[in-house]
């Protein structure tokens, strides 16, 4: 898997910077991907990147400033006119629901795909096979979540020696007993895959933070994650600001990334007063604190 940054700035674009949105690429777990925030102007970032509108398979918004979600109706009406069929499930704060509906109503758009908006609060969203998806509440003047993204164990590589060595041959159940399956063989062996996997492989934890200043839920929403998105809005000098307007400096998010005991910080959500050239003092900021900090670039891609 992968996490694709579309756009690290806050508030408005700049020339260097577009607003928040993330994809995060399921690669080798399946073939879609997520995308959290939708800042104006995504789209456009979509098709300068490899990211594919018709893959996308959810889209989670954080909260309903404008930098997170003014790209909705875009990308979403943009899907529909190219002739996309696959559904896609939207999950928000309270009053996205009205956002997206009242868009397309006012500005006389159709999607022909079928939309799932689901409105959320604080606990689990969403749990299928492969991930476990859970809301924390952040500190900010509007209502915003954190998502943290647990992938499940998967399974030990599969003994293809020893199953050939116990007579059983390759064919349409061996993707069965990798999944640690029992199955019936054709000639009515029952076998049981767990008995041929090696030892399972822990999944991958990713917090993705939305805006906030320090609060309560930030060490649990990152507890142990193999990596953390957060925020760095100001510089530290700046702080007093950042917090003042629910949001945290550079320092603070090294901070919170190292009580935590997260394994790896990517920085993003950087005021639009930085310059490129401002960026490595930033980052340096917090590497002083928690050496593993990494620092999100538009159309950064930093393998999971």
């Amino acid at each position: 898997m992968e996490l694709l940054f579309l756009g690290t700035g806050a508030g408005t674009p700049s020339r260097q910077r577009n607003v928040t949105s993330i994809a995060l690429n399921l690669q080798g777990v399946r073939s879609g991907s997520w995308l959290f925030d939708c800042g104006e102007g995504t789209q456009h970032q979509i098709m300068r990147s490899a990211t594919k509108p018709g893959k996308l398979e959810k889209i989670f918004i954080t909260h309903l400033h404008g930098d997170h979600i003014f790209g909705l109706p875009g990308l979403l009406t943009s899907r529909s006119m190219n002739g996309i069929s696959e559904g896609i499930t939207l999950y928000g704060p309270p009053g996205i629901k009205a956002f997206v509906e009242t868009s397309l109503s006012l500005s006389g758009s159709w999607l022909t795909f079928p939309l799932e908006i689901v409105e959320i609060g604080a606990g689990e969203v969403f749990r299928d096979e492969h991930f476990r998806v859970i809301a924390y509440p952040l500190t900010h003047p509007v209502e915003c979540y954190g998502f943290r993204i647990e992938e499940h164990d998967r399974p030990g590589t599969l003994d293809a020696e020893r199953l050939l060595a116990d007579g059983i041959k390759p064919g349409r159940l061996f993707q069965q007993l990798k999944q640690g399956k029992t199955v019936t063989m054709e000639d009515g062996r029952v076998v049981d895959g767990s008995r041929y996997l090696g030892p399972s492989k822990k999944g991958l934890t990713l917090a993705i933070f939305g805006d906030t200043a320090p609060g309560p839920a930030a060490k649990e929403l990152a507890a142990g994650a193999d990596v953390v998105v957060h925020e760095a809005t100001l510089e530290a000098a700046m702080e007093e600001k950042a917090n003042s307007r629910g949001h945290s400096s550079t320092v603070q998010a090294a901070t919170m990334a190292k009580e935590a005991q997260a394994k790896r910080l990517i920085i993003t959500h950087l005021s639009s007063r930085y310059l490129r050239e401002d960026t490595e003092r930033l980052l340096a900021e917090c590497r002083e604190i928690f050496p593993a900090t990494e620092m999100a670039h538009d159309f950064a891609v930093f393998p999971l």
